[in-house]
């Protein structure tokens, strides 16, 4: 059945999630917030230092407080002679460094690569500037995010995923968010075919998203993975989730007592909410939209709080995820959703009539779900 994002999202919350030249200078004092000026000659340098290149004037002026001044520079240049007068954010992503640099209404992204000590900016919008500030973000994009259902000492990339979501963007304000029936029949990597849910135990992470690719005839960029000790963990170091649920949880798991209404998850009653099936009506169809649900909540509540955020919540999930996408992937991606109009986001769920395959209880795909996948294609939802 389809959902419209829309209405989820503001019945969920309140609209987070979800990944320049070198220079000499190292990272600096985090607090720096202008680039150096040249000096003024002596007398024995004059011929030398007039052939020197010297910051431009617009980035000897240029204010960016948090920024080292490596990456003051590196924005400054995309300003050119336009003043600058902003605020950077730092954060860590897969060894690298991210920036999201406010100024206004503009927003900047930067990465560091890591064992570099110079800043690139990887995308952005600028309307201070203008037709020459046009946003950019990189254009249609899709993550897997995987929870798995790893327990105590089990590898986390090599158990079944317990919750299976494809989020897309199309770079012109469209997104989608895509749940999947874990007993989906699928081709498995170099295993025949499976259970969706079981791919990752055969061919890991990136198996699961060739998986997901085959099923569904979309090309995803990447996956992020976690197991039930790191989504708690998400959930806490963010403080909490808010979240209105549609109807109360009565569930046997830990933290599964959740009334109607608007609530303050913590990361033990998100588990419970994505996790219960046998007290929903629809089971494991039900919990898939559970999950997209706890998903645009978490959404709603950074795009709330701004994009200054990404860098720290990329941090958290960093240290409670893997992911085979790279900072400038990641920040961009997830730096997308902020410049997403809810009435062009929609949710779905794939799923279908259950069968036998192979002595076990399948789902197959239905007729919506691939219509909903065509749709998918381009990063947006109808």
């Amino acid at each position: 059945m389809r959902h419209p994002f829309a209405r989820t999202a503001a019945t969920t919350v309140a609209l987070t999630l979800a990944l320049a030249a070198c220079s000499a200078d190292g990272e600096g004092d985090a607090t720096s917030s202008t680039a150096p000026s040249s000096t003024a000659p002596t007398s024995e340098s004059t011929s030398s230092s007039s052939r020197a290149s010297s910051p431009s004037s617009s980035s000897a002026s240029a204010k960016v407080v948090g920024a080292p001044a490596a990456l003051t520079r590196a924005v400054a240049k995309k300003y050119g002679d336009h003043p600058l007068d902003g605020r950077a954010e730092l954060g860590d992503w897969r060894g690298a460094k991210v920036a999201v640099v406010s100024a206004g209404d503009d927003v900047t992204l930067a990465v560091r690569p890591k064992g570099r000590t110079g800043w690139k900016v990887v995308g952005g919008w600028w309307p201070s500037l203008g037709a020459e500030g046009k946003a950019d973000l990189g254009g249609a994009r899709h993550v897997l995010v995987i929870g798995s259902d790893a327990r105590p000492g089990q590898d986390v990339e090599r158990s079944r995923a317990d919750a299976i979501q494809l989020l897309g963007v199309d770079g012109k304000g469209g997104a989608g968010l895509m749940g999947f029936a874990r007993d989906l029949w699928v081709p498995i990597p170099g295993h025949g075919h499976g259970k969706l849910n079981s791919s990752m135990v055969f061919a890991g992470p990136s198996g699961q998203v060739s998986s997901v690719e085959s099923l569904s005839g979309v090309d995803v960029d990447g996956y992020v993975v976690t197991g039930f000790d790191g989504f708690e963990a998400i959930v806490d170091e963010a403080g909490g989730l808010d979240f209105v649920a549609p109807e109360a949880l009565d569930s046997h798991l830990p933290g599964g007592q959740i009334a109607k209404g608007r609530n303050r998850l913590s990361g033990k009653e998100a588990l419970a909410y994505a996790r219960e099936r046998k007290t929903l009506p629809g089971g494991d169809f039900d919990r898939s939209r559970h999950q997209g649900l706890l998903l645009a909540a978490a959404a709603v509540q950074a795009k709330l709080k701004g994009p200054g955020e990404v860098p720290a919540m990329l941090s958290v999930v960093d240290e409670h995820a893997s992911s085979d996408l790279s900072a400038e992937e990641m920040l961009v991606f997830t730096a997308s959703f902020y410049r997403v109009n809810p009435t062009k986001v929609g949710h779905a769920v794939a799923q279908g009539p259950t069968g036998m395959q192979s002595g076990q209880s399948i789902v197959r795909l239905d007729d919506a779900s691939k219509r909903s996948f065509r749709d998918f294609r381009d990063g947006r939802l109808s």
